[in-house]
């Protein structure tokens, strides 16, 4: 028997962070049978255009679209990642070992300073939850891997996954984030100005560079161990 709960735990500072990295992905995995799980951290209620209801009515409809089993969202305050109270802290370790995924997406460094500071608050979390006489009480685990999605950052990605087949399930999802791309006298912001386009574009670049018509790119935190270069 799997000592796995979920296979996949995608984790975001905000409602729509994983669905710009990664929506593909997930819709992917969904569909050929593996538990893939949301992790939100903030409810977003700085954000400039709509509202933390709206927001999550939204974030519940998109997680539908690309059928993700289960979504947990915090409610740590929109920019205050750094200042995570320890309870705060615990509370991430025991999601880690409550759900014992396979592999964790966190997402990478970019402009929004919550994003870098989601990963690093997620690695030392992953790191934590490994450590048997942190928090007694609840198994320790440690999962596979940790990866890094792109949301507003582009670089050189060190693999992509081929979502070609379920792009429209991520454009759906992302769609359903009307109070961020498309919102009713709201201000202009990034996100308002041509982004999912962008995410399309970027999506479209790392797919040409393999031969595929779209593709999400990832970091990886450690070397990838490949055990025979002709079965890929």
């Amino acid at each position: 028997m799997s000592t796995y709960h979920c296979d996949l735990l995608a984790v975001g500072a905000h409602p729509d962070d994983i669905e710009i990295g990664m929506g593909g992905t997930i819709a992917k995995y969904v569909k050929e049978g593996y538990q893939c799980h949301f992790l939100t951290l903030t409810r977003a209620e700085l954000s400039s255009n709509g509202d933390v209801y709206t927001r999550q009515k939204e974030a519940e409809a998109a997680a539908n679209i690309l059928g993700v089993q289960h979504r947990v969202q915090l409610n740590v305050k929109d920019r205050g990642l750094k200042s995570m109270t320890d309870e705060d802290k615990n509370e991430l370790i025991r999601i880690i070992r409550a759900k014992k995924p396979r592999f964790i997406f966190v997402p990478l460094e970019d402009r929004h300073p919550d994003h870098g500071n989601c990963a690093t608050i997620m690695k030392e979390a992953i790191f934590d939850a490994g450590i048997k006489n942190r928090l007694p009480g609840s198994e320790p685990h440690k999962i596979e891997a940790c990866f890094s999605y792109f949301i507003n950052g582009f670089a050189q990605p060190d693999f992509v996954m081929d979502v070609s087949t379920v792009y429209k399930e991520k454009m759906a999802a992302l769609q359903a984030y009307q109070s961020q791309f498309h919102p009713k006298d709201g201000v202009l912001t990034p996100l308002t100005d041509d982004y999912l386009e962008s995410v399309m574009d970027r999506d479209r670049l790392f797919a040409k560079e393999v031969g595929l018509t779209y593709a999400e790119g990832f970091k990886t935190h450690r070397p990838l161990k490949m055990a025979n270069l002709f079965e890929r």
